[in-house]
């Protein structure tokens, strides 16, 4: 970090408490997602003491098991652990005598990238992420930079939305970020050294009254990147005052901060378990009054007429049990049930069904039959794509671009990778997950096609198709790495034991259309699908 601008403790203290205002109004609608969907991390709202019991107040477990699928479909599908899910390459201005060489040194940073997300936390953190997506719409992960000597230069933290208040900036991006922390003296001296507590009064009060010291970590936009400010908020203090405690400047935002969707005119993003939360309810009373029902089946409800013999208070159903009644009188008798138990069991199929349905398991999750046809698998893949279509673009944009942009500067602060700028032109950004497989996939099967057709023209179209440039396709389509291809000056000194395909021949073009209709029919291979420029950051580094 470096000296960013002067920032007022008490400006920003306002600031925060302004975000914090209109964030109010979600507490209560995420709270109640959390209770009914993700009871287990229900204190990332309001807080709660370990080891607490949670979920009292849940019947029925759909909902959470279907937010456990989703973000592990999300995990799987976007930033798949141990896995490969971006790459750079270069762009439309790039040279194009120098692209073999650009492809190998960037293949080489991105593997170097890579090794360090895998040695990290990521997975971890980043399912717990997911979690906070999927139930509350919004999800906020801090990545920090390891302190040297550590087994990756990455480190992650979900951060609980109690924990964090955002603003939203005018091109739509969660990008200041204000965060609370409550700390202890010890914990307050070590983080913040040079506004350690050091008159013996304020160490007294502190520790005698038992009380945090609560800290205010702002991160907002400024003209080089991003300022970042630590704000002492001592109101618990007689003599307390806030202070400014640490400055500093980013390159890019620590803070990475993405929504499932968002409505015009809200800060924070809305969720699947907020669309299907009616149905979530009705399901777990459903399932309360099912249980209600099912004791009273089991135990049974009993009524007796007053006939001056049998006294309710003194009866034990036990076997072996005598109970006496009057002569005439019909005893104790059960009282049959008026519910009908098959109603309640297809009222509740039905809600079970529709929360899948709007959580999406019924399509991300793992199908039912095994022996799949090619074109199954393609329109299985194509609905998956279309399914979380709108969600990858705003995913790809807040959360992965981000991720990727934070990782370079860091590794080339450090210097372990070379200096470059992910511009969009001269170097692009590719991504290289499951999810954007699938659109190769597609691509794959329109150019088998393609071939299949112009064949039918004759050898003279043929000609069109170039046999090394269709080569180098399905190199990128199926992530054959650079090293393994030859440059172009290769090309042109030639082999003389090699032989040349002639486009019209039925060999070449037999030989193009099983390489592209086998990747149409989702063949193995780390397939990477080039995707919309994504301009990088266009400062320096920190």
């Amino acid at each position: 970090m470096t000296e960013p601008q002067t920032h007022d403790a008490d400006h920003l203290i306002a600031r925060y408490q302004r975000a914090k205002d209109r964030r109010s109004h979600w507490e209560g609608h995420w709270q109640e997602c959390y209770e009914f969907a993700l009871p287990q991390r229900e204190g990332a709202i309001t807080g709660s003491t370990p080891g607490e019991k949670k979920g009292t107040r849940l019947f029925d477990a759909t909902a959470s098991d279907a937010v456990d699928q989703l973000s592990a479909s999300l995990l799987s599908e976007l930033t798949p652990p141990w896995s490969k899910w971006f790459a750079f390459k270069p762009g439309k201005d790039a040279p194009e005598d120098a692209h073999h060489g650009m492809t190998e040194a960037l293949e080489r940073a991105a593997k170097i990238l890579q090794g360090h997300f895998d040695r990290s936390n990521f997975a971890v953190e980043m399912h717990q992420c997911y979690l906070d997506l999927v139930t509350a719409g919004t999800a906020c992960l801090m990545f920090e930079e390891a302190p040297i000597g550590e087994a990756s230069a990455f480190r992650f933290t979900a951060v609980p939305l109690s924990n964090v208040v955002f603003e939203e900036s005018i091109g739509g991006q969660l990008d200041a970020t204000f965060r609370r922390s409550e700390l202890t003296t010890q914990q307050f001296n070590e983080r913040f050294p040079d506004g350690a507590i050091r008159t013996e009064n304020d160490f007294q009060d502190v520790t005698m009254n038992d009380e945090k010291i609560i800290v205010i970590e702002a991160v907002v936009p400024s003209a080089k990147g991003y300022d970042y400010v630590a704000v002492r908020d001592a109101d618990a203090l007689e003599n307390g005052a806030r202070a400014v405690l640490k400055t500093g400047s980013y390159r890019t935002s620590p803070f990475i901060n993405f929504r499932w969707l968002k409505a015009p005119g809200e800060v924070y993003g809305r969720s699947p378990v907020m669309k299907a939360l009616p149905d979530i309810k009705t399901a777990n009373k459903v399932v309360e009054l099912i249980l209600k029902n099912a004791a009273i089946a089991v135990t049974g409800i009993w009524q007796a007429d007053d006939d001056g013999v049998l006294n309710p208070a003194t009866i034990r159903l036990e076997p072996g049990t005598i109970i006496p009644k009057a002569v005439g009188s019909a005893g104790l008798t059960p009282l049959k049930p008026a519910n009908d138990m098959n109603l309640s069991n297809i009222v509740l199929d039905q809600m079970r069904e529709r929360i899948r349905h709007a959580m999406m398991v019924d399509m991300l999750g793992q199908p039912n039959k095994p022996n799949m046809s090619a074109t199954e698998v393609i329109e299985r893949s194509m609905d998956m794509a279309r399914l979380l279509g709108k969600t990858y673009g705003r995913l790809q944009s807040e959360l992965l671009t981000p991720l990727a942009l934070r990782a370079v500067t860091i590794l080339q602060r450090r210097g372990e990778i070379a200096k470059f700028e992910i511009d969009g032109r001269v170097i692009e950004l590719d991504y290289t997950s499951p999810l954007a497989r699938h659109r190769a996939q597609r691509e794959a099967a329109q150019m088998a096609e393609w071939v299949t057709k112009v064949n039918l023209l004759g050898p003279q179209a043929l000609q069109l198709l170039d046999p090394v440039k269709a080569a180098r396709h399905l190199a990128s389509v199926y992530g054959v790495p650079a090293d393994l291809l030859r440059n172009p000056e290769e090309l042109e000194i030639g082999d003389p034991s090699a032989q040349t395909l002639d486009p019209t021949q039925p060999d070449f073009l037999s030989a193009i259309t099983d390489a592209f209709g086998e990747m149409a029919s989702g063949a193995p291979g780390d397939a990477t699908v080039p995707t919309s420029p994504i301009v990088g950051d266009d400062h320096g580094p920190a």
